[in-house]
């Protein structure tokens, strides 16, 4: 499978997140680009999830419908176009890191893939909903990791 390169000019790939991106600390999506996407992608799908929240995945930002090019998205926007789906917490949108005071650093999954066919997904889809729609019509994906404590 290709790779896609993600990056930020919030944070370096397994660095600290600023608090700003948490959901204390002003609850903004980070700046984030992306390069080499395969040309025959039809939809690009963002993925930020927090593996380390309990027995299943918890989804901090879902973003279907993101047009290949151009390759990113400016801090607190999304993607022209594209589809913001409920966070975790319910709400629409980017939900900032939250962690449990006294935890070691939670992980912050940014995943992104670039799909053969537009995604289905259920109405309030859970991180392990979009792991199932995408397998099998994901010819590409990138990831980068942020990690956050409180």
């Amino acid at each position: 499978m290709a790779g896609i390169m993600m990056r930020s000019t919030a944070f370096n790939d397994h660095d600290m997140l600023p608090a700003r991106f948490s959901r204390e600390g002003g609850n903004i999506s980070p700046p984030l680009e992306w390069t080499e996407v395969p040309d025959s992608a039809t939809e690009l799908v963002l993925l930020v999830e927090d593996p380390d929240a309990g027995r299943a995945p918890f989804l901090h930002w879902l973003v279907t419908g993101i047009r290949p090019f151009p390759g990113g998205v400016a801090e607190g926007t999304v993607p022209k176009g594209a589809q913001e789906w409920p966070n975790g917490f319910g709400e629409v949108g980017w939900g900032g890191p939250q962690p449990p005071r006294g935890d070691d650093p939670h992980r912050y999954f940014f995943r992104l893939y670039a799909l053969d066919r537009p995604l289905e997904l259920p109405d309030a889809p859970q991180a392990t909903d979009v792991h199932q729609a995408v397998a099998g019509h994901e010819f590409a994906s990138g990831t980068m990791v942020g990690l956050y404590s409180r």
